[in-house]
């Protein structure tokens, strides 16, 4: 490339970079703000200003203070970046929380009160009653419990939050389904990942060769959460009635949480004279496959083409193979199959570090950028 072309190209860059709106990351250092920081790096709207961590990292370089540990290297101008602490002055509007839910409730809290937009993957405001727990393909009506929390804090600010990264998977595949037919209940099994616990979170001769029956808090926020995101918002929040049974396991995986789904539908007697179980499976799929929200709509910079891929072969999906579709952002369901006790059974698997946390969180930004929602 030339000097003249080489010039040309860093002063684009540099308009380009210019005209996106400067966002920070509390916990920055983390496995979940380390991938908002990947995230982030090329976004075409959000460009990182900031990054937050605690007194530990404070006042120092991040490439200093953050065990940098996935696949893409560390941005080298995000690198230099000095390392705030929490509750520090910052000029970004938009702040994206990958914190520990023991520092997270009282932090995010602050910087809502002055005005931030704080769009969160923590779990400590999820269920509060007029803070949006949101996945956009699903319950993007739900933003307006903003209108309710921007009162109650007397400014611009407020929190969204995005759902544990079970439940992502876990509310997306019964979405469609849910609005086809109605579930009455289910029961599913989750398989996850050890990058949901953070790195150095299962020590290592734990996992190794085994699986543990037990992610402390998993199987209540399971049971709890897909209640709200598949209700209904009604100057207040009205959860969807479905009874949902849920165990946990951490496998060893590195990425990539696999739950298998088992669910029984609201007017069974009714569906079972109008389909046959192989009509009633095909049109499960078809609305599977067919499902879309208003990311897509859109066209967000963050939406997959397809939030659901389906897939039809009889060992799928499968971690290794398939969580990195439409870069992390897509829930792929298969073997959805009759079930014995109740009616349907099925696989989903969700990226637990990108569409379970960190991506679904920057995809929330982008629906409230779109919508104009963001603070000025």
């Amino acid at each position: 490339m030339t000097e003249v072309a080489t010039s040309l190209q860093e002063e684009k860059e540099s308009r380009k970079s210019s005209s996106r709106i400067p966002v920070a990351v509390l916990g920055a250092t983390g496995s979940v703000g380390q991938r908002f920081v990947q995230l982030l790096e090329h976004h075409p709207w959000f460009r990182l200003q900031e990054v937050i961590a605690s007194e530990r990292s404070a006042g120092k370089p991040y490439g200093d203070a953050a065990d940098w540990r996935l696949d893409t290297p560390l941005p080298p101008d995000v690198g230099s970046f000095v390392v705030r602490s929490l509750g520090a002055p910052i000029e970004s509007r938009i702040v994206f929380s990958g914190l520990d839910s023991s520092v997270a409730g009282e932090a995010e809290d602050d910087y809502a009160d002055r005005g931030c937009a704080v769009i969160s993957n923590s779990r400590n405001h999820r269920l509060d009653p007029d803070v949006p727990l949101l996945i956009p393909e699903i319950n993007a009506d739900h933003l307006q419990a903003l209108e309710t929390q921007r009162k109650r804090r007397k400014g611009k600010g407020y929190i969204v939050t995005n759902p544990n990264c079970s439940t992502v998977g876990l509310a997306m595949a019964m979405a469609p389904i849910e609005r086809q037919h109605g579930i009455e209940s289910l029961h599913v099994s989750t398989m996850q990942a050890i990058s949901g616990a953070g790195y150095a979170g299962v020590p290592s001769f734990a996992i190794l060769d085994n699986v543990i029956p037990f992610i402390s808090g998993e199987e209540e926020k399971i049971e709890r959460e897909p209640l709200r995101i598949l209700g209904r918002w009604d100057n207040g929040f009205h959860d969807v009635q479905i009874r949902i049974s849920a165990q946990t396991n951490r496998v060893p995986v590195l990425d990539g949480h696999l739950l298998c789904i088992s669910l029984g539908f609201r007017n069974r007697e009714d569906l079972r004279r109008h389909f046959t179980i192989e009509a009633l499976i095909e049109d499960v799929i078809s609305g599977l496959e067919n499902f879309e929200g208003e990311p897509q709509q859109r066209g967000l910079p963050s939406a997959p083409a397809h939030p659901i891929v389906v897939m039809r072969e009889n060992d799928r999906p499968q971690p290794r193979l398939d969580r990195e579709r439409e870069n992390g952002m897509s829930v792929t369901v298969g073997r959805i199959r009759p079930c014995p006790i109740l009616d349907v059974r099925m696989v989903a698997l969700v990226h637990n570090t990108i569409r379970g946390a960190a991506g679904a969180a920057i995809l929330n930004a982008e629906l409230l950028k779109a919508r104009g929602m963001l603070p000025d």
